[in-house]
């Protein structure tokens, strides 16, 4: 989730694309959601509006959900042709495609930000710089890896024909870690006197906006519990210490919060999730 240069006044360009208009209501800021978070260009007619750019992070786990769906057909057909571990290779990169490897780029940022920064200026710097270090290139190796090996345990365990099971892991972690990204959004402010997106999205954000991003979670979130409880437990267990653990790093390190650092706590959800649901639970 990297920052870009300041835009001006009453539009906004979005990362993955073009400026589109498309007004400043609901369907303007789901609009704006899609075309925040993956390469999809829907339909519209010019510039963001600046209010539909910081209202858009309400239907991030909207389009979470549209995501897992998209993750968990693309492995369902992929599985049918291939082994489980080149399936599973594959939908990654055919996801990658689809979100630009937003996140992904969020997680080297941040792991070479912080892991090579010792001041508040030298983080800073470092999440500027476009190249990817040795943090960086260890931290999304890692990541992607633990990734990767969790959706390959889930689905040796549960088998293709369960998709209802391994789709509901899919699509759960992928709304929860967008969700994530709206509550240290409401929960830390942007860093001080830093012009980027970051600052722009989700400006408008209040409690009222959290909820009503919760419940656009809840559907994925019931479906996950209801068919791997024990794990869907254990998930909360991983996700909500993690979180609140990082909203205090951010604070205390740099003082509020920067795309990268949402981008990648929202991805580190993600694969705690998916890390719960591949757990060996015996209850």
């Amino acid at each position: 989730m990297s920052d870009v240069s300041p835009i001006p006044e009453g539009t906004a360009q979005l990362p993955n694309q073009a400026a589109t208009a498309v007004g400043s209501g609901r369907w303007a800021a789901f609009v704006a959601a899609v075309q925040f978070l993956t390469r999809v260009s829907l339909s519209t007619r010019g510039p963001v509006s600046a209010g539909a750019l910081a209202r858009c992070p309400v239907y991030f786990p909207v389009v979470g959900v549209l995501i897992g769906v998209f993750t968990s057909a693309v492995l369902g057909v992929a599985c049918l042709f291939w082994s489980i571990w080149l399936a599973v290779i594959g939908t990654l990169a055919a996801e990658a495609l689809l979100t630009g490897a937003f996140h992904e780029d969020a997680v080297a940022d941040f792991c070479d930000a912080f892991g090579g920064g010792w001041t508040r200026e030298d983080i800073l710097r470092i999440l500027k710089d476009s190249r990817i270090g040795t943090y960086g290139t260890l931290g999304l190796g890692l990541a992607v890896a633990l990734r990767a090996g969790a959706m390959v345990e889930i689905m040796h365990r549960h088998g293709l024909e369960n998709w209802l099971v391994w789709s509901s892991v899919l699509v759960a972690s992928s709304a929860v870690g967008r969700w994530v990204i709206v509550l240290v959004m409401v929960c830390v402010p942007p860093v001080p006197s830093r012009e980027s997106l970051s600052r722009d999205i989700g400006s408008q954000l209040n409690r009222w906006d959290l909820l009503a991003a919760t419940l656009w979670t809840l559907p994925a979130a019931i479906w996950l519990a209801v068919q791997l409880p024990q794990h869907a437990a254990l998930a909360v267990a991983l996700v909500v210490p993690t979180v609140f653990w990082f909203m205090r790093l951010v604070n205390r390190r740099l003082g509020g919060i920067t795309g990268d650092c949402l981008g990648c706590i929202g991805y580190v959800s993600q694969v705690f999730v998916l890390l719960a649901a591949a757990a060996r639970w015996r209850p």
